[in-house]
């Protein structure tokens, strides 16, 4: 059961390693583009590709049509893998060997939808994935196996997805081993824990007299490739997808022409540009640091490099992003 490509790295594995895989449950299929044209999950295109027996229920709970045909099949075992959808307990049950799930953090850290945004978007140093036995909470289950990853300075939730995705494929491989032989280990988890809710659309606006530097580019980070970090410089919206944060020592030392102004630089008001120059790039002035602009896009532009955005497009110097 799953539906992204996350998950989709997770059914390779169960297909490669020769896996009686006897239905895939995924999504239903969603509108897209602007034709909005029903587009396949990921996993479904691959089960499709495989003659793989393919379930779309529109929904798990209160299904009992669903419920019977998962009787029906009567699976050993189902591995649940960023399916989107919480499962009943009478669903859970009908395994002999209980449900599985591979989750994109070290539980019970970050629980819920969106564990590897969120480890991104708070600036941790380290994340990992956990396999685990499902019960009807949400990723409350007993642990199994976990594998822990440094997250790197620059690293994208995008990047860290697709590195969790193969870990988590890796990981779920050796958990039903485990299970086949005998020698799995339950670790039942704490009840205490932090959760990694959805995200939503109104944290993607850059919050200037707020939002540190640091804070800044973990959003930036953590909203690629997913909808991008923004903010409005005269009433039209720009999207960041890339940048780099510098001190105002940093800054001065590269821009020797500024150090008249060092003094002046430290009243600006966050969100400041102080720099616009399709060689040397865009620098804004923000809490705690200097924000440096790598990657942009435009309203109603494609994403591009910030040198070739300013070769078409002009940013005023002190002018004030909002």
């Amino acid at each position: 059961m799953g539906t992204p490509d996350f998950a989709l790295e997770s059914l390779k594995a169960l297909y490669e390693h020769g896996y009686d895989i006897i239905g895939v449950v995924t999504n239903i299929d969603k509108p897209k583009g602007r034709g909005m044209k029903l587009i396949p999950s990921p996993v479904k295109e691959y089960a499709l590709e495989k003659n793989l027996a393919i379930y779309q229920p529109k929904k798990v709970r209160n299904n009992p049509e669903f419920l019977e045909e998962v009787k029906t099949l009567n699976p050993d075992l189902i591995c649940v893998v960023a399916y989107g959808k919480i499962l009943p307990q009478e669903l859970l049950d009908i395994p002999k060997f209980g449900c599985v799930n591979v989750h994109g953090s070290l539980l019970p850290k970050y629980r819920g939808a969106a564990p590897i945004q969120w480890a991104v978007l708070n600036g941790d140093k380290k994340t990992g994935v956990t396999t685990m036995f499902m019960n009807a909470g949400m990723d409350t289950g007993d642990m199994i196996l976990k594998q822990e990853v440094e997250i790197g300075e620059d690293e994208t939730t995008g990047e860290l997805w697709q590195n969790l995705s193969k870990i988590g494929a890796e990981l779920l491989i050796k958990t039903i081993e485990q299970i086949e032989d005998g020698t799995v280990k339950r670790t039942p988890q704490p009840e205490e824990g932090t959760m990694a809710p959805m995200l939503s659309k109104e944290m993607a606006k850059i919050d200037w007299k707020k939002q540190t530097a640091k804070e800044i580019k973990n959003l930036v980070r953590g909203l690629n490739p997913i909808m991008g970090a923004y903010s409005y410089m005269n009433n039209k919206k720009i999207k960041f997808w890339k940048v780099q944060i510098l001190s105002q020592e940093e800054l001065l030392e590269k821009f020797k022409e500024l150090q008249e102004y060092k003094e002046k630089l430290k009243k600006l008001e966050p969100g400041t540009v102080l720099f616009s120059d399709s060689k040397k790039g865009l620098f804004i002035n923000a809490k705690e640091g200097i924000v440096q602009v790598l990657e942009i896009q435009g309203e109603n532009a494609k994403k591009m490099p910030i040198g070739d955005y300013l070769r078409g497009n002009s940013i005023t110097v002190g002018s004030i992003l909002k």
